[in-house]
């Protein structure tokens, strides 16, 4: 049986396994939908259900969108261009899980786990810039836009160094960019209001 087309509905699969949720649900017994943000992703449980699990969500959605494009890659012989369809799907996956309604989280750990085996530099870049951002200013959604749109110049200059890179990852890496930013504009409206919450510093 050929599986090359089974890596969209795979990745998708994947992608839409809702950690936080279960994370959340096991150790708390509530809805991580029902506090804070509403939001499934790393960092409304990490606020709402304590840095532990937190850091699990976050390795956790890192991890299914890695998966998601290493299996590609391995049944595809390292095609870039199936890897990018699994990156795609599995962060769609994640976003717009069919078992939670269409609500998901908003990209960041899943994002960054498919383009670790795709351009793992990039990833480099982008996180030492989360880092920087979030550390002078102290949000930590504007860490992750910053990151999400700069993440298609990182791949681009450093896919191949000195050659642009195949059409699959400029159009999929800004595709994605692209999804995250839109889920975040929320954060993005509370930024230019003045009400996003800041992160607190611990003492």
């Amino acid at each position: 049986m050929n599986q090359t087309y089974l890596i969209p509905e795979v990745a998708y699969l994947l992608g839409s396994i809702p950690f936080g949720l279960i994370i959340v649900r096991l150790s708390r017994g509530n809805d991580i939908r029902e506090v804070g943000s509403g939001n499934i992703g790393a960092a409304n449980v990490t606020r709402n259900a304590g840095t532990f699990a937190g850091l699990l969500t976050l390795a956790l959605d890192a991890a299914k969108g890695y998966l998601a494009v290493w299996l590609a890659a391995y049944w595809t012989s390292h095609s870039i261009f199936w890897m990018m369809i699994a990156a795609i799907t599995a962060v769609v996956g994640h976003m717009f899980p069919v078992w939670l309604k269409l609500r998901g989280g908003k990209g960041i750990a899943t994002g960054l786990g498919v383009f670790l085996p795709i351009c793992w530099q990039a990833i480099a870049f982008a996180a030492v810039l989360w880092i920087l951002v979030v550390a002078f200013w102290r949000y930590a959604s504007l860490g992750s836009i910053a990151a999400a749109a700069t993440i298609p110049v990182f791949i681009y200059f450093l896919y191949q160094p000195g050659y642009a890179p195949p059409d699959i990852v400029t159009f999929g890496t800004a595709f994605i960019a692209g999804l995250v930013l839109y889920k975040h504009l929320p954060n993005i409206e509370r930024l230019l209001a003045g009400d996003e919450p800041r992160l607190r510093s611990s003492k």
